[in-house]
């Protein structure tokens, strides 16, 4: 096996690289200020990441089928999430608390699938092979399904309960 100083540098890098990522979602993981805009972002940036491929698979149904499985996966995981997050209404502002261990699984599950598909690229380099797009593999669009299913139910559910706080002020 003839390894070249790159494919070694790589393999030498990509535990630092899993462990940097692992890292930053770990961080965002953590008691932070509920930020309205930033719910309706996640929304609608993880429910582009399910639409945008679902409008391009509409005649692979295999694909496809594994979006949407993934999308209903995630959006069950994003339901049992928000039930498990801790809700704060203080002085000095909005807080909740995800559910650490889910959420960096579902960021994860697509990091790495992600990191695969980078290898792929990096393996069949020279050889003729076309590079793999995101929606070529049923594998890849099940990752994605349930990684945007996920995060953009649970921004979804931010966004719930700010507007039910509100109600709850209003009332008063």
């Amino acid at each position: 096996m003839d390894l070249s100083i790159t494919t070694l540098i790589l393999l030498v890098l990509t535990p630092l690289l899993v462990w940097r990522v692992y890292n930053r979602i770990k961080a965002r993981m953590t008691r932070q200020r509920s930020i309205v805009s930033r719910h309706y972002t996640g929304v609608l940036v993880f429910g582009a990441m399910i639409l945008v491929p679902a409008a391009q698979l509409l005649d692979n149904i295999t694909n496809l089928g594994a979006l949407v499985v993934g999308a209903a996966l995630g959006i069950g995981w994003g339901v049992w999430g928000i039930k498990r997050t801790r809700f704060e209404d203080t002085p000095q502002g909005y807080y909740f608390t995800p559910p650490m261990r889910v959420g960096i699984l579902m960021a994860m599950i697509l990091v790495a699938r992600i990191l695969y598909l980078g290898v792929e690229i990096y393996a069949n380099q020279g050889k003729g092979i076309p590079a793999p797009k995101l929606t070529d593999d049923p594998l890849t669009m099940l990752c994605v399904g349930l990684t945007a299913g996920y995060f953009g139910l649970y921004s979804a559910g931010l966004l719930r309960w700010r507007r039910q706080v509100r109600k709850a002020i209003d009332f008063e």
